[in-house]
């Protein structure tokens, strides 16, 4: 396995975006992007791209602005863009899409979104399920849309009291205030997270993980999870697009399985034929990160395989070998 560092300029045109690649030593059976979640990073998931790249597949993940390595200076950290911040990061997931897929387009091309990335690919498929093999959403929930609209208002307001990078308390609390109910007695403000302790700590010793979001981060996850909920646009992905709708029966975000259940009815409603859903019992939040991950991991890659023979089954085998990963645009 391979491991690479490269950057894109982001479509703010100003700040360098953080990437990292994984890519096998031999044949390669696909491409599978990582859309990582709030307050977090891509290094995060070193462990599960690794395990991928070593059966085949090339994986790619960004830091999103405002996130990870994408930052230069604290300040930026949980802010996106003043102006349409959800639409940037999905404008940075499309350049990082678009440079793979040149340097990989006989291959299949899948996406995995967890927690906030959930909702950011749930909204990427809804554009571009044309382009791509199938969807891994992982950590996902749903939300009613007056909690939404109530969010974003809510937001608005202290960024005109204050300013869009303002770093509210309020919003913070009402917004993940709760995850951590289910878990007293509690260890640390990440119980939520995993039940494995070692992860826990790890995730509360790292800055990185434990900046406060800006009102425009709010915003913008907000804007998200709206559209990514949006009827009328899960009706226009192609009825036999493969989806997976992966999540710990103990993940508040998704509700402790309602939410999932709700977002699998809607796209069933919307007519879609290849959803599937699949719950780990006793898994929180971050099923990568769990304590039984290397189940998870093997559940992933038997799903993505099957997505491959689907799509390949006559797949010329010299048009798998690896390339080497010439640069990115500076």
């Amino acid at each position: 396995m391979i491991r690479l560092e490269r950057t894109f300029r982001s479509s703010d045109r100003k700040t360098d975006i953080h990437v990292l690649l994984w890519m096998p030593e031999g044949e390669i059976r696909g491409v599978l992007q990582i859309v990582h979640g709030m307050c977090e990073f891509v290094e995060r998931y070193d462990e599960f791209a690794a395990f991928m790249a070593e059966h085949g597949y090339v994986v790619c993940a960004n830091d999103h602005l405002g996130h990870g390595r994408s930052v230069t200076e604290e300040g930026q950290l949980g802010f996106f863009r003043e102006k349409d911040g959800d639409g940037a990061l999905i404008s940075d997931m499309r350049k990082l899409h678009i440079i793979m897929k040149k340097k990989y387009p006989e291959v299949p091309y899948f996406m995995l979104g967890h927690s906030m990335g959930s909702f950011l690919v749930r909204q990427y498929m809804e554009m571009y399920a044309g382009e791509l093999a199938g969807v891994i959403v992982m950590g996902t929930g749903s939300y009613p849309r007056a909690v939404i609209k109530f969010g974003k208002g809510l937001c608005r307001c202290r960024a005109m009291m204050k300013n869009w990078h303002y770093r509210s308390r309020l919003i913070e609390g009402i917004a993940k205030g709760s995850y951590n109910k289910a878990f007293e007695p509690l260890r640390t403000p990440y119980d939520w997270l995993s039940r494995d302790e070692s992860i826990v700590d790890r995730f509360a010793s790292e800055p990185l993980d434990t900046f406060a979001f800006t009102v425009n981060g709010y915003y913008s996850m907000f804007t998200a999870i709206e559209k990514a909920q949006d009827r009328k646009r899960i009706a226009g992905i192609p009825k036999d697009f493969p989806i997976l709708l992966v999540s710990g029966t103990m993940d508040p975000v998704g509700s402790f399985t309602k939410g999932v259940k709700t977002a699998y009815n809607d796209m069933k409603k919307a007519g879609l034929s290849d959803v599937q859903m699949r719950f780990f019992e006793g898994d929180r939040h971050e099923i990568l990160n769990e304590l039984d991950r290397k189940e998870v991991y093997q559940y992933l890659l038997d799903w993505l395989d099957a997505r491959f023979e689907q799509e390949n089954g006559s797949y010329a085998k010299e048009k798998c070998l690896r390339r080497e990963f010439i640069s990115f645009e500076p």
